[in-house]
């Protein structure tokens, strides 16, 4: 599957949020990913398949943040008025070239919110409503290099057990998603 990537000045905005998680206006991803990230709107997916195993992804050498841990199957930002699970929708389809209706999208963690600093300062900090679905069959997935090194099928309680004994080597989102599902993700 060919992947098509919008790349105009509204497809690079990130929705930046107040304390109260309302919407507060927009700024430009890569302008906003720094030392002192302001909160914004984002997403995380998870993507599972019928033998309950979930798609864990190593993030590229080249990422500006945590390259080359291992995460949840894929992250992003809805654009400005973009319902967030067509953004998930549109994301897994640009990382992976896996396709996902929005529709398939279960909410698993609809409050969650984290910050977190990288070894380089560079600070993520997001409400980040957490997503899964479950596709079977699952089409092999065609990741994008400057986005994914390599990717993994792990059964969730073997990720949660790698993820509680060496949190050092997952993203901090993902521990954090982790310790928030428990043992078994169901949905």
């Amino acid at each position: 599957m060919g992947r098509i990537i919008v790349t105009d000045q509204q497809s690079d905005l990130v929705v930046l949020l107040d304390e109260n998680a309302a919407p507060l206006g927009t700024a430009a991803r890569l302008a906003v990913h720094d030392t002192q990230t302001p909160l914004h709107l984002a997403f995380s997916f998870h993507l599972l398949d019928s033998q309950g195993r979930t798609l864990l992804t190593r993030r590229a050498l080249s990422k500006k943040t945590w390259p080359g841990v291992w995460t949840n199957t894929c992250c992003g930002h809805p654009r400005p008025d973009e319902d967030i699970a067509q953004a998930v929708s549109r994301r897994v389809g640009e990382e992976l070239g896996v396709k996902v209706a929005a529709e398939a999208l279960s909410v698993v963690l609809p409050d969650f919110r984290y910050r977190a600093v990288d070894a380089g300062g560079i600070v993520e900090n997001e409400v980040c409503p957490v997503h899964a679905a479950v596709l079977d069959p699952v089409p092999v997935p065609e990741p994008d290099p400057a986005e994914v090194a390599e990717y993994a099928w792990v059964a969730w309680p073997d990720v949660y057990e790698a993820v509680r004994r060496t949190p050092f080597a997952f993203s901090p989102w993902l521990v954090l998603q982790a310790q928030a599902i428990g043992p078994e993700l169901h949905l």
